[in-house]
């Protein structure tokens, strides 16, 4: 079974920001895969379903972003997930924009729902997809940046890279991380036909 967790706000207010390409990720997964996101617990929304034979949750926080780890941390331990199959897919402001990369594990940088999720797992070694959001200008408050929207122009770009997100979770979820990683961690990375 996977757990695959879209960071995001919850609120229509935060819809479409840069902090919410998480949620529109899992979006799309749902869409492919005909998953209905129609369930609440966890403080969560969530659906059930499968993705390459796999049992899936498909998973958005209902806690707020900094708080982001109580819910993987009530779902890793109702359902007793390793943390090497929860795939968490997160905005980053730190690779180049509308890139997407894998990484297996690693430090939460500075990204206050990784943060959660580390302190509330007590681990870093899940996997998770980073979408580039960009970055904020010199003077720019990093949560007035990240809470802002695309330009029409940057959400064609950030379209495409979100659909990137669900097939490169797909692939894990199919393939495993190494040729996931090997598929969709090069630079000038497209949707797949």
């Amino acid at each position: 079974m996977f757990v695959v967790v879209g960071l995001g706000n919850p609120g229509k207010d935060y819809t479409n920001t840069r902090h919410n390409v998480g949620f529109d990720t899992i979006d799309i997964l749902a869409e492919r895969n005909h998953i209905n996101i129609n369930k609440i617990k966890f403080k969560s929304v969530y659906g059930e379903g499968n993705i390459g034979g796999s049992k899936v949750l498909l998973v958005k926080p209902q806690t707020y972003m900094n708080n982001s780890g109580i819910t993987v941390r009530e779902i890793s331990s109702f359902y007793k997930i390793p943390p090497e199959n929860i795939i968490v897919i997160v905005d980053d402001i730190d690779i180049d924009f509308s890139a997407v990369r894998i990484k297996r594990r690693g430090s939460a940088g500075s990204h206050n729902g990784l943060k959660s999720i580390i302190y509330h797992l007590q681990k870093d070694d899940f996997p998770r997809i980073k979408i580039g959001i960009g970055r904020k200008r010199e003077n720019q408050n990093l949560a007035d940046f990240v809470l802002s929207r695309f330009s029409k122009e940057e959400r064609k770009l950030i379209e495409e890279s979100i659909l990137i997100g669900a097939e490169s979770v797909e692939s894990i979820i199919k393939d495993g991380i190494e040729e996931a990683m090997n598929k969709f961690n090069n630079k000038g990375n497209k949707a797949q036909d």
